[in-house]
């Protein structure tokens, strides 16, 4: 997760750099842990591939109060329950209760689409830190994205529920050749429901992402995305007011970022913003985050269920994520990683850390290999004196706009 607001900040009022190893190089990665795969929506990118039936298998509640238990005793930085939909499963808050019992800043993934009365008024006295809810476009088109009718009115009810009882509400937002002309709306919904955080999420090819990852867009629309997203943080710095920008799953963001600041800002500057950006380090699968399954199995992140670290029905998730005896953990955490191609040759991989594996090993069968969404080119990132790189897709711009133009969240 590319922390943009942060970032920009440090353009602004610097502070000293931090870095994300503790003593003897120790990791405590956050935590996202998929709680059930039941959903009430049928999402074009579910990684989970999820729906709305119960699947077996999943992590019994005595099992889950044990990996519970472990990750706060781990002292994890931060817990993410996510599903599916993970209000689904019967003992989702309380076990966020739990964890709020241990100190654990935990957060809660959501659709957003069942959260009214009762539940709504049991998130707010449990004290999540923070609630993300996702919206994948304005009225219909977020209604198709999400494969059922009514689920963004749904959705924005769920958003205003928890702002209603404070708590810190944040919109997700999935990009694809099908709603991106739709960001611009998003950002202003989130500024008139006065939400402190805006979260766009690349594509991931993994799940149904990557049975639809032709949506994936083109490259000069990725491009304008992150104009905007930079612009809007940028004129929020500069006022004061308290909007969260972030980006995940495209690690090259920050490489953008950091070109975007050399334009712009004194050189101290921008040597400042390289060192928090490198002391980050990018792409934090297998180091700064963490998956566990519904069935309790440990991925190096959440898009990666065909890789197995171990069970934590087998030993504790704590044991686990400290021994580097598996090859992919452990080359996941070298720096710099034995990345090939363009990741490889990139003059930013301190910056970048090689940005989401996981597309390289879907289009090429090998995880080293460049990212294909990388989305500068081969001059920008040192690679070559060559110019512009290609597109990797062959799209129309905001083609097959399917949202009604008429529906509006005021």
């Amino acid at each position: 997760m590319f922390r943009l607001s942060h970032y920009m900040q440090q353009l602004i009022e610097p502070t000293p750099v931090r870095h994300r190893r503790g003593p003897g190089g120790e990791v405590r990665p956050v935590v996202i842990w998929n709680l059930t795969r039941r959903c009430n929506l049928q999402c074009r990118h579910c990684y989970a591939v999820s729906s709305n039936h119960h699947f077996p298998g999943e992590l019994t509640p005595a099992e889950a109060i044990d990996v519970l238990d472990d990750l706060a005793e781990f002292k994890v930085p931060a817990l993410i329950l996510s599903g599916g939909e993970p209000l689904y499963r019967p003992d989702t808050l309380d076990l966020a209760r739990r964890a709020k019992g241990h100190g654990l800043y935990t957060a809660l993934s959501t659709n957003g689409t069942i959260i009214a009365g009762q539940l709504a008024d049991r998130i707010a006295d449990i004290g999540f830190d923070y609630v993300g809810i996702s919206l994948d476009g304005i009225g219909a088109t977020n209604d198709w994205f999400r494969g059922e009718a009514g689920a963004f009115d749904s959705a924005l009810a769920g958003v205003r529920a928890c702002k209603e009882r404070g708590v810190k509400v944040g919109l997700r937002f999935t990009m694809t050749n099908d709603n991106a002309d739709q960001l611009p709306e998003l950002l202003a919904l989130a500024a008139a429901e006065r939400v402190e955080k805006f979260y766009l999420s690349h594509l991931v090819y993994a799940g149904r992402g990557n049975k639809h990852r032709a949506d994936d867009v083109a490259w000069p629309i990725t491009r304008a995305a992150m104009d905007l997203l930079i612009e809007t943080a940028h004129r929020a710095a500069v006022e004061g007011r308290p909007l969260d920008i972030v980006t995940g799953n495209n690690d090259a963001d920050a490489v953008y970022f950091l070109r975007w600041a050399a334009e712009r800002f004194p050189a101290d500057r921008v040597a400042h913003l390289r060192a928090h950006l490198e002391a980050w380090g990018g792409n934090s699968s297998g180091l700064g985050v963490a998956n566990i399954d519904t069935q309790g199995v440990v991925h190096p992140d959440t898009y990666w269920s065909g890789y197995a670290i171990d069970s934590v029905r087998n030993r504790p998730f704590s044991t686990i994520w400290q021994d580097l005896s598996d090859p992919m953990l452990s080359a996941l955490r070298t720096r710099p990683r034995p990345l090939k191609g363009r990741c490889g040759a990139c003059a930013y991989k301190a910056v970048c850390g090689g940005n989401t594996r996981i597309r390289a090993l879907q289009l090429t069968g090998d995880p080293w290999e460049a990212d294909p969404a990388c989305y500068l080119s081969d001059a920008e990132i040192g690679v070559s004196d060559g110019g512009d790189q290609p597109s990797r897709i062959a799209v129309t711009p905001f083609r097959g706009q399917r949202h009604d133009p008429t529906h509006r969240y005021i």
